[in-house]
């Protein structure tokens, strides 16, 4: 028994190797490059959210009306429907005929057939 050896669980290097491991100097680069990455991506999100942050804001205040406005806007004149250029003349019949249109359209058809 004592002849027989343990099995080895790392074989000896009989070639050159392709790979090298990393030195020390190689694991800091690695770190400080992970570090400064992680470092720009969140300035760039604090950037982005102060941002979005400036725009709701502005937003807000341009939504809020001042109550000189509203009082202004309540006694000022009605606004008159849109008119109708082309229906006003007679080109085109009117979208939305009035009692007051119809009257007179049908008083000038009954002039007309006399």
């Amino acid at each position: 028994m004592a002849g027989n050896a343990p099995p080895r669980i790392v074989e000896p290097i009989t070639k050159p190797q392709h790979f090298s491991p990393p030195g020390a100097r190689e694991l800091r680069a690695q770190a400080m490059h992970r570090l400064q990455v992680g470092l720009f991506g969140l300035c760039a999100m604090l950037l982005i959210v102060g941002l979005a942050n400036i725009i709701m804001d502005r937003a807000r205040l341009t939504d809020t009306r001042e109550p000189v406005e509203e009082v202004v806007a309540v006694d000022g004149e009605p606004k008159k429907p849109a008119s109708e250029p082309l229906a006003d003349i007679g080109v085109v019949p009117a979208a939305d005929p009035t009692p007051g249109a119809v009257a007179s359209s049908a008083q000038a058809t009954g002039a007309a057939a006399q």
